[in-house]
């Protein structure tokens, strides 16, 4: 077993399957002890089981972290069980339903969907945070997808992954004086959400609508195994990635990637305290030379 991450508590979110369970044995062989959350306690326990099999520590803990009181007696676990939180780490998920556009999502399904992947993060990283401010350490690293793009359609999945993206950057900031770092990174791999025939059929008639192209299609429908993708997890939980903070990065397979920080290009310019506003002919003109 690793000491990489001796002595130090985790807890992830969507421990129990998919990428999040990888992510949970992974810290345990290099030495943090784990809290494994899930819906399913079946689930959750086996995962629990196979990190305690080869000499980990890990206790499995149920509920939707979704709910500030679970997210609350989630972190209180960690520090009970193990004395300390010191990675947090959100894999929690739900798909969109199949099928689903603007044109035909209800409000009951958006508002699940953000729930899940936005108010899960904000949580866990509400009732988290102090409790690493106070130690002056700690490392949060949450679950976004290349889905934020747009590039597979869809509404609140993306909407709930973009929103995952921009609250993780703002609590870097907020939190770098205090020694804690939160970063994101965007999966490829093949699990529940990513696997199955509404699956196929969902990435196949994306291709046909022009949405994805061949490569990025095949891409999609070939994805490794969730293996893959738990290493930087691990590396970004771990002191070696302790200058990292506020970073999103992509992980699918043998690829590895950084999404590089928003930021605007300057078209033109002109000074205000002496200009007029851009007219609408003026700004037509300058983005698409015009079109009268």
């Amino acid at each position: 077993m690793s000491p990489l991450l001796a002595g130090r508590g985790a807890v992830v979110v969507g421990g129990s399957r998919g990428i999040g369970a990888a992510v949970a044995r992974l810290l345990a062989r290099h030495g943090a002890a784990v809290v494994v959350n899930g819906r399913d306690i079946d689930a959750a326990e086996s995962t629990t089981a196979d990190i305690t099999a080869v000499g980990g520590r890990a206790v499995a803990h149920t509920g939707s972290p979704s709910d500030q009181r679970a997210a609350e007696s989630l972190v209180d676990r960690c520090i009970e069980e193990f004395g300390r939180i010191d990675i947090l780490i959100n894999c929690a998920g739900i798909a969109e339903p199949p099928g689903s556009s603007i044109l035909d999502i209800t409000a009951a399904q958006f508002a699940a969907l953000l729930d899940a992947h936005l108010g899960t993060v904000f949580a866990t990283c509400r009732a988290a945070a102090p409790k690493m401010v106070a130690r002056g350490s700690g490392s949060i690293v949450n679950t976004s997808s290349f889905a934020f793009l747009g590039d597979y359609g869809g509404t609140g999945y993306p909407a709930g992954k973009g929103a995952v993206n921009s609250l993780t950057l703002s609590i870097a900031a907020e939190l770098k004086e205090h020694g804690v770092r939160a970063n994101v990174v965007c999966p490829g791999a093949k699990t529940r959400l990513s696997t199955g025939p509404e699956y196929v059929a969902h990435i196949t008639e994306l291709n046909r609508r022009g949405l994805l192209d061949d490569v990025s299609m095949q891409g999609s429908l070939d994805v490794a195994e969730p293996d893959y993708a738990a290493p930087i997890y691990v590396y970004l939980a771990s002191e070696l990635a302790r200058h990292r903070t506020g970073e999103i990065f992509a992980a699918s397979g043998g690829f590895v990637g950084r999404f590089p920080k928003p930021a605007p290009t300057l078209l033109a310019y002109r000074d205000h305290h002496d200009s007029p506003p851009w007219s609408v002919a003026e700004l037509s003109a300058l983005l698409d030379g015009g079109t009268d």
